[in-house]
């Protein structure tokens, strides 16, 4: 085939030769047929591509289809509840919002409603008038050593660092959080000049590379912290554990990414790719962690201070709930994130296939937290995918008291769902380091369109608090969804999910299910306690 394509090429230059010496403008196609020629003899000489060896110039063509393959499916070929991570539908209900564009749909649903997996939320006869709703509902966030509570929105901006995100990005995250009155938290990049510039409420997340409060062999500096927890636009402080886009494996900055600016705001050197670590060097144990919290607290004068977790091994949050019973302190909140991956760059298989989803999650931690009798005390926060107002009803009856989105937030400022975050090659100047790409986000134009995003959902979502006959959020809880089993079953969260006893761990009811976590987990340390030596035990015992 190589032959036939080189000889066929040849044929082209020398009938192009020919006809010019007959016709003169054909000359002008010479330069294309010399250099398709060029190009073939150089694909079969080459020796790196073995498509492009034997099919000169014509193989070619398949990389060009395989690139624009994304696009010709998302814009051609995708259905309104295909797509992913995110659906068009979902997607278009952002965009609408954002927009201020109309937002119904007609003709009733496309989702099949008889499939497994339908969820949905029971109304009621007692409906109410939504005019008669808070417009604006609000959590206290602040256990009993918290001497500055915040007053939270019950929709957020999740984590998403200067780094990952474009200056732009961030300014106008900021400023619609400062025109809505809702939170936008920092990420684990650092408190930047972005962050500020608007007087937006800022959670400042405080990973494992200390980005921001970092002495210069990357521990935690508690005097440079200090002076930056105690700004007035810092409302909490956010300790990361471990977050759901790459659980375990602490956050990635691409050396295309880390630009000068980055790297100072970051302190560390530019240019290259920073791995943030595994864990924490600040402390090690569970009971330390929770004197680490007491540390941030003193040094913030007393703000909210707290955690954020995808959930690995259950033992081990068992393990922080009985430190903080241990210790009689606890976090002001905890941040759950799902497995499901989130806005960052991550491995293909820390993103499928390590950390609990949401839902199991967020159901767990609440679980833990009742059953140690803690639930009052700390704040639960769902992070992962939430999109809409239903999704947000969703968490909020598992157990959640409020919620971020990262990705929401993002289509509201215009992300197209190219998937190029990881590229430095965002299109809209959203996920990118690249000035020429990021001076494309008019920052005055989508800041107004997060601020109606978020307007709209949070409108969206007391519309159908209305509907169940509830005036709080807080009134919602499991018995409220319903899920779609199979075809002949369906079932309520509190079925799926079965509550438990308010300081039933502390007694002898603990539900067979907790067992065995319990009896693994242990306040000096997050590994669990081995049990493997029981178990071998029993699998060899043959008497």
């Amino acid at each position: 085939m190589r032959i036939t394509i080189l000889g066929v090429l040849s044929m082209l230059v020398v009938f192009n030769v020919a006809i010019g010496l007959l016709w003169t403008p054909i000359w002008w196609f010479l330069l294309l047929s010399v250099t398709l020629l060029i190009f073939g003899l150089y694909d079969a000489f080459q020796s790196k591509h073995a498509i492009l060896k034997n099919f000169p110039l014509i193989g070619r063509v398949r990389w060009t289809v395989e690139g624009l393959r994304p696009y010709i499916q998302q814009y051609i070929i995708e259905t309104d509840t295909g797509g992913a991570p995110i659906s068009r539908m979902f997607r278009s209900i952002v965009y609408q919002r954002a927009k201020n564009s109309r937002e119904t749909i007609p003709f009733g649903t496309q989702l099949d409603t008889y499939k497994e997996g339908y969820e949905w939320i029971g109304h009621s006869l007692s409906a109410r008038e939504v005019e008669e709703m808070d417009e604006n509902p609000r959590i206290t966030v602040g256990g009993p050593h918290c001497k500055q509570p915040y007053e939270a929105s019950v929709l957020n901006i999740s984590a998403m660092s200067f780094g990952s995100l474009s200056k732009n990005a961030v300014l106008a995250l900021n400023k619609g959080a400062q025109k809505g009155g809702f939170y936008h938290n920092t990420g684990e990049g650092g408190l930047t000049p972005y962050h500020l510039k608007h007087g937006g409420d800022i959670v400042w997340q405080i990973g494992t590379g200390y980005f921001g409060c970092r002495t210069k062999d990357g521990g935690f500096d508690p005097d440079v912290f200090k002076e930056k927890a105690q700004l007035d636009n810092v409302k909490m402080i956010e300790i990361k554990l471990s977050q759901g886009a790459k659980p375990g494996h602490g956050g990635i900055l691409p050396a295309y990414k880390n630009t000068p600016e980055i790297a100072e705001i970051r302190g560390v050197e530019p240019g290259t790719q920073v791995d943030s670590p595994p864990r924490h060097k600040a402390f090690s144990t569970p009971s330390e962690m929770i004197d680490f919290i007491t540390e941030l607290r003193e040094l913030s004068g007393y703000k909210p201070v707290g955690i954020k977790l995808a959930l690995g091994r259950k033992s081990e949050f068992i393990a922080m709930c009985k430190a903080m019973v241990e210790k009689g302190v606890t976090p002001d909140f905890i941040t759950v994130d799902g497995g499901e991956g989130g806005t960052g760059a991550a491995p293909l298989e820390y993103t499928n296939s390590i950390g609990f989803p949401l839902r199991e999650a967020l159901a767990f931690v609440d679980d833990c937290l009742t059953g140690f009798d803690l639930r009052k005390k700390v704040k639960i926060i769902a992070s992962g995918k939430i999109i809409t107002a239903f999704q947000l009803a969703k968490n909020l009856s598992l157990g959640a008291d409020l919620c971020n989105s990262a990705r929401g937030m993002m289509l509201a400022l215009g992300c197209v769902q190219s998937l190029s975050c990881n590229t430095n090659k965002c299109p809209t100047g959203v996920a990118t380091q690249d000035p020429r790409l990021a001076r494309g986000l008019n920052v005055e134009d989508k800041f107004e369109r997060v601020y109606r995003f978020h307007r709209k959902t949070i409108h969206a979502l007391m519309d159908i608090l209305s509907s169940t006959g509830h005036v709080k959020t807080s009134e919602l809880n499991r018995t409220h969804i319903f899920r779609r089993v199979d075809q002949c079953h369906v079932a309520r969260y509190d079925e799926i999910f079965p509550l438990v006893k308010t300081g039933s761990f502390l007694t002898d009811e603990v539900p067979e299910r907790f067992k065995l976590h319990l009896k693994e987990a242990n306040a000096e340390s997050f590994m669990p306690c081995s049990l493997l030596a029981e178990i071998e035990k029993e699998t060899k015992d043959v008497s």
